[in-house]
């Protein structure tokens, strides 16, 4: 099975969170858009007070199309356990 990997957008400051939620729901149009329902775990995590993410996971043979397109800041191996 092919690893699934995580693209991650880092939010700092004191509307870490709230712009991570927002930065979410552009993930999930492009995903609409774009005709990508397979690809559909996103999410956010707050790290602390003053800095959130949002991610988008994808198969790891997508990642160069997706990573020029949407310029996340950085990623990692998904693993499933991650979504409980």
């Amino acid at each position: 099975m092919e690893r699934q990997i995580k693209l991650i957008w880092d939010f700092r400051g004191f509307g870490a969170l709230q712009t991570a939620t927002h930065h979410e729901i552009h993930i999930k149009e492009f995903i609409k858009s774009n005709n990508l329902e397979h690809f559909h775990i996103t999410g956010v995590e707050s790290i602390s007070d003053m800095h959130a993410t949002a991610f988008w996971v994808v198969p790891e043979s997508q990642i160069m199309t997706y990573r020029d397109i949407l310029k996340p800041h950085r990623a990692t191996v998904y693993t499933e356990h991650e979504n409980k």
